[in-house]
């Protein structure tokens, strides 16, 4: 199943995820908490959560223009060493927040992880994978998504791997990870089964 972009959407127009999330029929909610959220530390304080409940949606850019975003969690930085050897792109670097806007079709600082305007290839780390669910970037700044998991992997296609600097890759995150990743498989699949057969 592909994600097709949204066709209405002008290409300099900032998109609505509250429209990506009824189309797509999603469990996810978005939630204003009247606070300013720069970091992770904030949006958790300001949801009432654990800091790994708070994803983050991290576009880069390849030296050639190709884009990976990369779905953490909590304060981890991403090691952008494992996300070139996964993807094999070179000179991976922080995207410019215009070409986060052009790419996924919000703003840098309020980029959810899934509905954007282009496909580009999507890593899930496996602390999010392991999680039911989490809040991420909801389309805006002052927005955040309360949104599964499988949901993430399923709609963007995601793999999953680890890749936080410095992380010790436990084997119940890693499990726990990859029945989240099979679950989103089957629903992916029995999902276009039932596209083929209406």
């Amino acid at each position: 199943m592909s994600i097709e972009p949204h066709a209405s959407a002008m290409s300099d127009e900032t998109l609505d995820l509250a429209d990506f999330i009824l189309e797509h029929d999603l469990q996810a909610e978005i939630v204003a908490p009247g606070a300013h959220m720069p970091t992770v530390d904030a949006a958790a304080a300001a949801m009432k959560v654990r800091p790994e409940q708070i994803f983050k949606s991290i576009l880069f850019q390849a030296r050639d223009g190709q884009c990976v975003m990369v779905v953490a969690c909590g304060n981890g930085r991403v090691d952008l060493e494992r996300v070139r050897a996964i993807m094999g792109l070179e000179k991976l670097k922080l995207a410019k927040p215009d070409v986060v806007s052009a790419k996924t079709g919000y703003p840098a600082g309020g980029t959810p992880p899934v509905g954007h305007r282009e496909k580009f290839p999507v890593i899930v780390d496996t602390r999010v994978a392991a999680q039911e669910w989490g809040y991420a970037g909801g389309g805006q700044p002052e927005l955040l998504v309360r949104i599964n998991s499988a949901d993430i992997i399923r709609l963007t296609e995601a793999t999953v791997h680890d890749v936080i600097s410095d992380s010790v890759g436990s084997k119940g995150v890693t499990q726990k990870a990859e029945s989240r990743r099979q679950k989103a498989e089957g629903r992916r699949q029995k999902a276009k089964k039932l596209k083929a057969e209406g």
